[in-house]
C-alpha cells in the first residue's frame, strides 16, 4: 500500500476541508403561532400542520 512521501501543508488541509461545512438547515414560519419551525413538519410548540392540529403541541 502507498504511504505519502511528505507531509501535506496545513494550507492545503484547509483547502480541502473547505467544502465539508454542513449546509444551515431552513426554517419556515408557523401559521398559526408564529414560531419557527422545520418546513414540512407539525409546529412543536402548537402542533398544527397545514391548518389542522395532527399532534397536542406544548402549549
Amino acid at each position: 500500500m502507498a504511504n505519502p512521501k511528505r507531509r501535506h501543508s496545513k494550507a492545503r488541509r484547509n483547502r480541502r476541508r473547505a467544502h465539508d461545512a454542513l449546509p444551515r438547515q431552513t426554517s419556515s414560519v408557523c401559521p398559526e403561532c408564529g414560531e419557527v419551525k422545520l418546513p414540512h413538519r407539525a409546529c412543536p410548540q402548537c402542533g398544527h400542520y397545514k391548518g389542522r392540529e395532527v399532534i397536542e403541541g406544548k402549549e
